[in-house]
């Protein structure tokens, strides 16, 4: 299984956040590093588990970013049993 652990006190950016979902996940080259991109591919996925921890601060350093962000790891989550989130903290 691949697993990404997000965590929020240390994730910088956007593109930090893409970057290390690409590397652990092995989305493929074209991963456009956007929302609509993370669906994709997070459905196409089989045996794949996203870990946030200390989503409060992915929330300060992203804003309302990091909402819509969790939306799609649920979304994706729902349409793909293949795929899990789990939160270590709340957000």
């Amino acid at each position: 299984m691949k697993i990404c652990v997000l965590d929020g006190e240390v994730l910088t950016d956007q593109k930090a956040l893409h970057d290390r979902l690409a590397e652990d996940l092995g989305f493929p080259d074209w991963y456009g590093r956007n929302l609509d991109a993370l669906y994709d591919c997070l459905t196409d996925l089989a045996g794949a588990e996203v870990v946030i921890r200390r989503p409060e601060a992915m929330e300060h350093t992203f804003g309302k970013y990091a909402a819509r962000f969790m939306k799609v790891l649920e979304r994706a989550a729902e349409e793909n049993p293949g795929f899990q989130v789990k939160r270590e903290g709340s957000l």
